[in-house]
């Protein structure tokens, strides 16, 4: 595809001339494909383009690196952003990979979920187990502040999946609790994975992973993998540079993208969906890499399935994306706002808000379902109930 490069301090990349000849288009808007060098220069977003930093891993995988790196006696200030994706080279998300890659310990056999929970815990801690290689191993691509890792799943066996998986693995991300989680975090995400596929949302399939003694962690599986094929994805918030850590993006930004990128309006709609959804179901947790966009073989682009649907507060107790400049309490004013500068119809934004709240008004089936403890329950229950009343 090209080359990146690193000269006083400043990050360029060149397309290669035969990718050129035929290009793919897979950052459209901040790294089109046209011969010469790029430079970045939107420092106030990252230390390198969106397209790349999607193949970097946030908050716990840049953890578990850093320990790793410190282990072996290298200062990770010292580590720079090109030298983080070629310690990544082919164990990243997406289609993307990288060369030469820097080479580090492999592990091979299968996982003990219970031991790679109790391990990241004690890493979050500060303290550096035996464990790492395997959770560097398994976990070190995943974006995202909670535990995880990147497995591979055969009927009853699971092992490291962050490369090519044997005949008839597939692809999952398994997440972990934080300390400060529900105890029961793993069941509230999986009861959310339900509703949310009855509010209409496309979800990837999902399900509780079961360890001794009585653990329960979520699994999602992988849209960016199908077999051992890998497709590309592009976050949003990486697509127009935006910076999930400041939240300062609006949702009708998000849907005019939809529409402009995808230039398919059932894309607009599920977006849609999923922004309704949010707000009722009390997801605060709606920045701008929690949505993402996906190239198929077509070289066309689709809204990806959902992910990281789950309670959460938000920053400052509002939403990361604000809903017609409204935060802390939108609701059915601010959707239909929205709608109309949108392009979608007072009629499907009147069914959606049905469906939506038909699916988030069962929580209590969905949360007894997926084993979620009365007192969690109960918690968010109380807290859908006031974002209903905005409706």
């Amino acid at each position: 595809m090209g080359k990146l490069a690193e000269f006083r301090q400043k990050i360029f990349f060149e397309y290669a001339s035969s990718f050129l000849s035929d290009p793919l288009w897979l950052s459209p808007y901040k790294l089109p494909p046209e011969p010469g060098l790029h430079e970045h220069k939107d420092r106030e977003f990252g230390p390198i383009f969106g397209l790349f930093d999607d193949s970097l891993p946030d908050g716990w995988g840049l953890l578990l690196m850093d320990r790793f790196l410190r282990k072996q006696d290298i200062d990770p200030e010292r580590f720079s952003v090109l030298d983080r994706l070629s310690f990544l080279g082919e164990s990243t998300m997406g289609a993307l990979t990288y060369e030469p890659a820097v080479m580090h310990e492999k592990f091979e056999g299968s996982l003990d979920l219970k031991m790679l929970a109790d391990a990241s815990l004690k890493i979050i801690a500060g303290e550096i187990d035996d464990v790492l290689p395997q959770l560097m191993n398994a976990g070190g691509s995943p974006g995202g502040a909670r535990p995880k890792v990147l497995v591979g799943i055969k009927n009853g066996t699971i092992i490291s999946g962050e490369n090519d998986l044997p005949d008839d693995f597939e692809h999952w991300i398994i997440k972990f609790n934080s300390d400060d989680d529900f105890p029961d975090y793993g069941a509230v995400e999986y009861a959310y994975s339900l509703m949310a596929g009855e509010a209409g949302i496309t979800m990837p399939q999902t399900r509780l992973f079961h360890a001794r003694p009585n653990a329960r962690y979520f699994g999602i599986k992988r849209f960016d993998r199908k077999n051992n094929q890998r497709f590309h994805v592009h976050t949003f918030g990486n697509l127009i540079h935006s910076n999930f850590r400041v939240p300062a993006c609006d949702y009708e930004t998000f849907l005019r993208v939809i529409l402009d990128l995808t230039k398919n309006h059932k894309n607009l709609e599920q977006g849609f969906c999923r922004m309704i959804f949010n707000v009722m179901a009390h997801n605060r947790d709606d920045h701008v890499k929690n949505f993402a966009f996906m190239m198929d073989e077509h070289q066309e682009w689709t809204l990806t399935p959902a992910y990281d649907l789950v309670y959460s507060k938000g920053p400052g107790g509002e939403h990361s994306m604000t809903i017609a400049g409204e935060g802390r309490s939108p609701g059915k004013k601010e959707i239909v706002k929205l709608g109309q500068k949108t392009g979608v119809s007072a009629g499907r934004i009147n069914e959606m808000i049905e469906q939506v709240a038909s699916a988030v008004e069962r929580w209590q089936e969905h949360a007894s379902t997926a084993n979620v403890t009365e007192q969690t329950k109960n918690y968010i229950q109380k807290k859908i109930k006031v974002n209903r009343s905005f409706f």
